[in-house]
């Protein structure tokens, strides 16, 4: 997208799917589609994403709080930086209202951002994690899909927001989890300096 010729040749890839997507239409797809559109949005994952953050308060998970609410801020924050700096319109025709500008598309950020760090609070390591990845990779893809299906983004839009919110998700929550190991051997090596010190 930085690059004139890189985005004429997005774009032609853009456009090849989105005269694709209108030759297959089908109303049950169609249906699915629109109910993705509501799951996608603030009136969903404002909830969703409130009452986790009081859940893991409640039982004292901080550093899955602290994971979980960096990673919600950042991605909101990343979609109006790179809504404004790249200004893209949106395709033509959309099924569904819209506003503002196209790339990346802020549905597929907030589905597949939500869904992954859900995942990566609420389920421990572990093979369950790994199905709950799958599933949430799924419904990330399916997501992002929608928004091609009903002309809301172009299909890059999607790609990029669901890349760029996975990557958020688990590089915030690695970040967080190796920032809490680190303040926890800085306290055991300072409790140790501590016991050494006060030994005769």
């Amino acid at each position: 997208m930085a690059f004139p010729t890189g985005e004429r040749y997005v774009q032609r890839i853009d456009d090849w799917w989105l005269d694709a997507t209108d030759a297959v239409r089908v109303g049950a797809v169609t249906a699915l589609a629109h109910t993705l559109n509501v799951l996608g949005s603030t009136w969903v994952t404002l909830p969703v994403r409130l009452v986790t953050i009081g859940w893991l308060t409640r039982i004292r998970r901080w550093e899955a709080l602290t994971a979980f609410v960096l990673t919600m801020v950042s991605s909101e924050a990343l979609i109006w930086i790179l809504k404004n700096a790249y200004g893209r319109e949106r395709p033509p025709d959309p099924l569904v209202s819209t506003t503002g500008f196209s790339f990346p598309s802020g549905h597929a950020i907030a589905g597949t951002v939500t869904a992954v760090a859900l995942v990566i609070v609420l389920v421990p390591a572990g093979r369950t994690r790994r199905r709950w990845e799958i599933i949430a990779g799924g419904f990330a893809l399916i997501m992002g899909m929608s928004r091609v299906y009903l002309n809301a983004h172009w299909m890059s839009d999607v790609v990029a927001g669901t890349v760029l919110a996975a990557a958020f998700a688990i590089g915030i929550a690695a970040l967080v989890h190796e920032l809490g190991d680190a303040l926890h051997r800085g306290r055991v090596a300072a409790d140790l300096a501590e016991i050494d010190d006060s030994d005769p």
